[in-house]
């Protein structure tokens, strides 16, 4: 017998489940399981039938088969223990820990080797710092700026200290309760120090030299700092040190206007500093659909946050506490003078220290490691996963890619990445929230494109907050009308686009969004007014018709 996993288009329900069963079941297939929310079936067929065959069952059955895979049948790969580990992590974030709680309940010993401090950049340095003082600065512009009448609201001056004191209690917390504690509760061997590869199968640290049946890179990122001259003299912030600043400076500029830098260009502003953006690009978010670019380039004029685009940087100096930045911006001389300057321009993969040639690891061109469909390194017994790899630098990405490679390298499972849906979200207020394709890059992989554009001023709970700039785009499948991607800016965009991540996942139509209930005066209703759009003026409609 063997096994297979299909990736299946189409199912909608139970219903389709017992389809697919009954179809897998005509051809021979035994031991069927299949999901409609996950998309897939995982079957067994005798060695005389080929795959093929129940490939050609569900297309018979009215449904897709998008890829096939064969994997393993046995339990696990976990040995006789002849190595120190069955599996030796390198790291200790979001990627490490999944893959290790994983790989125990599968049976193996599993090491994690840390350099730092445990947890990764999310809990430490990251996400979970960010956003509480993203919360504190929404909450103190909030006092400042009332759009509401008969109502009186003041912020007196912010006492940075305390609130960062406040920041790093949580993230004290946090780190106990969702990492250290998990040490002890899982059996996990934590190896404190610098990780050095002596050859294919071992590491060495703190001088004792470790083997593994199975490793895995973790190791994450850190900040990439741009080759300006002058810089390296200059007393310049991080993300990491901006947030441990115990007072607000009057003036911050802030090299970089990807996610980074406009989240926490956008929090200092909220607590008071007067806050510039510099970039390189003359368009903002490039990467981004235009209409959610120049949602986002109004966001900040309205807010009083400067923007300065098509920057040449000349150099850098400090004089006193002051930092100078000599730039050319269309082809003319300026000096801009800050008291704090934040580097946010990107992220580098920690792999300096690895020693990965001794292992036999390919890097690419900015030293990241390089994986296959399975998260398999160019060593077929070594994984990597997360930041390290600059693949979409989330950490559920990340736990998610944790958990696959502990599926592969454990449990014996041949199981392939799939990133195709992944959600992203930038906490600014509004929020930026985006899944799925571009419209360009719909039209670069061959789709004949249909789009919905709708203004924040026809969603009716942008209207009730008075907070109406900003945008929904439905990108779709003009023949179909299968949803491809969603751009959002608004207020709760994150939560938002979590719908939107399953409408795509799961192949959904702009008419199935027109035919589905959304709460009135939700966020979340924007959604439906945008797939509305497609053939309805909105602003036109009552209250909830469509």
């Amino acid at each position: 017998m063997k096994k297979y996993r299909v990736k299946i288009n189409g199912m909608t329900c139970t219903g389709c489940e017992q389809h697919i069963d009954a179809a897998l079941n005509s051809v021979g297939a035994k031991n069927i399981e299949t999901s409609f929310r996950r998309g897939e079936s995982v079957f067994e067929l005798p060695n005389e039938i080929n795959v093929e065959q129940a490939e050609l069952a569900i297309t018979q059955a009215k449904y897709t088969s998008e890829y096939v895979e064969e994997i393993s049948s046995t339990k696990n790969v976990v040995l006789d223990h002849k190595d120190d580990y069955d599996l030796l992590i390198i790291g200790s974030g979001g990627a490490a820990f999944s893959a290790a709680i994983k790989s125990i309940e599968y049976g193996a010993k599993v090491g994690m080797i840390e350099r730092g401090t445990v947890g990764g950049t999310c809990v430490n340095i990251g996400c979970v710092p960010s956003k509480t003082l993203l919360r504190a600065g929404e909450i103190n512009h909030s006092a400042k700026v009332n759009s509401f009448t008969g109502l009186k609201t003041y912020a007196g001056e912010v006492d940075l200290a305390s609130l960062v004191n406040q920041k790093d209690e949580l993230v004290d917390e946090l780190r106990n309760q969702k990492y250290i504690d998990l040490i002890d509760e899982y059996g996990i061997d934590l190896i404190k120090g610098e990780a050095k590869f002596v050859d294919e199968n071992t590491v060495e640290v703190n001088g004792d030299k470790l083997s593994a049946k199975r490793f895995l890179i973790a190791t994450g990122a850190s900040t990439s700092i741009p080759a300006i001259s002058g810089l390296e003299e200059v007393d310049y912030l991080t993300s990491t040190t901006l947030l441990e600043l115990k007072k607000v400076p009057k003036r911050l500029t802030v090299i970089g206007s990807g996610y980074i830098g406009l989240e926490l260009g956008q929090l200092f502003h909220n607590l008071g500093s007067e806050v510039t953006l510099i970039q390189r690009s003359e368009c903002l978010l490039k990467e981004y659909d235009p209409e959610i670019s120049e949602a986002v380039e109004k966001v900040l004029t309205e807010q009083g946050i400067n923007l300065v685009k098509g920057v040449t940087y000349e150099r850098i100096e400090q004089v006193g506490d002051a930092k100078k930045i000599y730039i050319t911006v269309n082809s003319k001389k300026k000096v801009m003078e800050s008291e704090q300057l934040l580097v946010a321009t990107g992220r580098k993969p920690n792999t300096d220290t690895l020693n990965l040639k001794a292992a036999g690891v390919k890097v690419g061109k900015l030293n990241e490691i390089l994986i296959d469909d399975y998260a398999r390194t160019s060593n077929e017994n070594i994984y990597a996963a997360g930041d390290v790899t600059l693949g979409s630098q989330f950490v559920y990405v990340a736990a998610y890619e944790g958990g696959v490679v502990a599926d592969n390298a454990i449990g014996g499972l041949n199981k392939k990445l799939d990133l195709s849906v992944v959600p992203a979200v930038t906490f600014m207020n509004p929020s930026i929230a985006t899944v799925g394709l571009t419209e360009e890059q719909a039209k670069e992989q061959g789709y004949e494109v249909k789009t919905s554009v709708l203004s924040l001023d026809a969603v009716p709970r942008a209207l009730v907050n008075r907070e109406t700039t900003g945008v929904f785009k439905i990108v779709a499948d003009a023949k179909t009308l299968k949803v491809l991607g969603v751009h959002i800016v608004s207020e709760n965009a994150g939560e938002v686009i979590y719908t939107a991540t399953l409408v795509i996942k799961f192949g959904l139509t702009v008419e199935d969004l027109k035919d589905s209930l959304a709460p009135y005066l939700t966020m979340a209703e924007g959604l439906r007014l945008t797939a509305l759009t497609f053939d309805k003026d909105v602003s036109k409609l009552s209250c909830c018709a469509g």
